[in-house]
């Protein structure tokens, strides 16, 4: 598995299949190992993964909330419209919604 796409879709299936329930817990706990396994060489320096798993946790852990981070590299039209779906949408939470709706008053606040 030299290609990094390789190693990220084996990650991904190895992901899906942990959050399964289908899937027994004997074969989630063999993803598991796996996974930290190839954690452990792409710390090590044994390549790059490819994916794009540093991106999301590097956004999350930032706590900024200013418009700017809302709409980085991203078309602040099609945000808003994102954000007004998800307040109209009857499948998401209420908790949600309040959180889309401050974000579209940052976005509009701009």
């Amino acid at each position: 598995m030299a290609d990094p796409a390789d190693v990220t879709n084996v990650k991904r299936g190895h992901k899906a299949a942990i959050s399964n329930p289908n899937v027994s817990e004997e074969a989630k706990e063999h993803s598991r190992q796996v996974l930290d396994e190839l954690e452990g060489k792409e710390s090590t320096g044994g390549g790059d993964s490819g994916g794009s798993g540093g991106k999301k946790q590097t956004s999350a852990s930032s706590g900024t909330t200013s418009s700017d981070t809302l709409t980085e590299g991203k078309d602040p039209g099609n945000v808003a419209r994102g954000l007004k779906a998800s307040i109209s949408n009857p499948g998401v939470s209420d908790e949600a919604k309040e959180r889309a709706k401050e974000k579209l008053e940052q976005l509009e606040g701009q």
